[in-house]
């Protein structure tokens, strides 16, 4: 049996803001260069079968709150799967094997009227494409098989025709400046997807008060009063571990009025993702939108490692410390610094330094299982789950439940509820800063 993965990339505008999400799955080129006869049919009705099961469970809890593009096959759209999303989160993306379609066009034009958006994926100057643009939304448009004259009149068309131009596949930084330049709206691909408009630190962060908290609470043995008395000397962090500690997140009888009751009530773990957080957001310079969606990256990268230590084999390192790899996988970007350089600072293991600066080892192929599977890579995720002995048929479920613990997570940590919040300003707390 043929493994089956879903992946959610990001599709960003041009000031690096994500317009939404693609949901890629694995297998679905093989089905839609079948026209619908023979083993390929049975192979569609197969993939869609997964698919639609897959999306019914998860559809309302992991993919909710973005919009989500997501190309549909004849049968996905026979069995209605598009109706499963609400029609203000779902792009419905087809190509050339729905486009010939009469049936499955006859599905679109239903669903355009209805309200959904329409996208069209490899956008050629064909009658049967050019025919279709008084329904679509989107225009997505191959960067690195496109031409420039080709790319540049496909572009034209859509800012003529109103419609919003995607330029995919941008997996370097000379396509993406080149297609940035040509004017089109969003772009998508690897290097897209691991872009920073700006660092959110200089590297003289490094010795500031928020890493060396950081590197405290990441220690084997983690020393709990030096952790409460770096905290308490900083209004900032007072404050903000004060909030967490009392938001609903933690639905506790009594507030924490302390800081050491606030640092009982997360617990290290918990303490440990709050306090990069705010580290990584109290920059010289504003949060931008794409260093939030690193820090997000980073949790999922800590959950997913995390998670998958549960299934791989004879692994040298504990879960936590697979958490702390997938967690400090994003540091250079967050961090004007070489990555060699901020693990120096951070007592982590060797192995866990070896796989992040040159993915060696069993814990460089869970590092890499977890990138590949970011990147759609389905021969390279294959591959580094079999050598790992993780289970194929595990990895999605496993990677939707660690987005939704992201999400969730991502909820509590930025967005308590406010009556749930202490009134007391920081330094109107019991405890005082520490005396020398």
């Amino acid at each position: 049996m043929s493994s089956k993965y879903i992946v959610r990339q990001p599709i960003k505008d041009a000031e690096n803001k994500i317009i939404g999400y693609e949901i890629l799955y694995y297998g679905e080129n093989q089905a839609f260069s079948n026209e619908g006869s023979g083993s390929g049919a049975a192979n569609e009705f197969a993939a869609a079968d997964t698919l639609y099961n897959f999306l019914t469970q998860n559809t309302s809890k992991a993919l909710k709150g973005s919009l989500n593009f997501m190309t549909f096959t004849t049968t996905l759209l026979m069995k209605k799967t598009p109706k499963l999303f609400d029609k203000s989160e779902l792009v419905i993306q087809i190509d050339d094997s729905v486009i010939i379609h009469p049936l499955s066009m006859h599905f679109v034009q239903q669903y355009a009227k209805a309200g959904y958006k329409i996208a069209v994926n490899e956008f050629q100057f064909a009658p049967r494409y050019l025919s279709l643009m008084d329904s679509i939304d989107y225009i997505k448009v191959n960067a690195k098989t496109t031409n420039d004259i080709s790319m540049h009149n496909i572009i034209e068309i859509a800012r003529n025709m109103n419609k919003k131009c995607i330029a995919t596949n941008i997996d370097s930084e000379e396509l993406y400046r080149k297609v940035r330049s040509m004017g089109v709206d969003a772009m998508e691909g690897s290097y897209v997807a691991e872009r920073l408009t700006t660092r959110a630190h200089s590297s003289a962060y490094l010795q500031g008060n928020f890493f060396r908290l950081m590197v405290a609470v990441t220690c084997d043995e983690p020393n709990v009063e030096e952790i409460e008395n770096m905290i308490s000397a900083d209004a900032t962090l007072s404050y903000g571990i004060l909030k967490m500690a009392n938001s609903v997140y933690f639905a506790l009888r009594h507030r924490a009025t302390t800081i050491h009751q606030a640092i009982m009530t997360l617990g290290l773990g918990q303490l440990r993702q709050w306090i990069y957080l705010l580290s990584a957001s109290n920059a010289d310079a504003e949060l931008d939108a794409s260093a939030e969606e690193f820090l997000k990256l980073s949790f999922m990268r800590a959950n997913f490692s995390s998670e998958l230590m549960n299934y791989a084999k004879e692994m040298p390192i504990s879960k936590s410390e697979a958490y702390l790899m997938g967690m400090f996988s994003t540091l250079n970007y967050l961090i004007d610094a070489p990555l060699e350089d901020i693990l120096s600072e951070i007592p982590v293991a060797d192995e866990v330094r070896e796989a992040l600066l040159h993915q060696t080892g069993r814990c460089g192929k869970l590092y890499k299982l977890v990138l590949s599977y970011e990147a759609a890579d389905w021969q390279a995720i294959t591959t580094m789950a079999e050598e790992l002995g993780i289970p194929n048929n595990l990895l999605t479920s496993v990677y939707f439940i660690c987005m939704e613990n992201v999400n969730m997570l991502w909820e509590q940590l930025t967005n308590p509820t406010p009556d749930q919040i202490v009134d007391e300003e920081p330094q109107e707390t019991s405890n005082e800063p520490p005396k020398d």
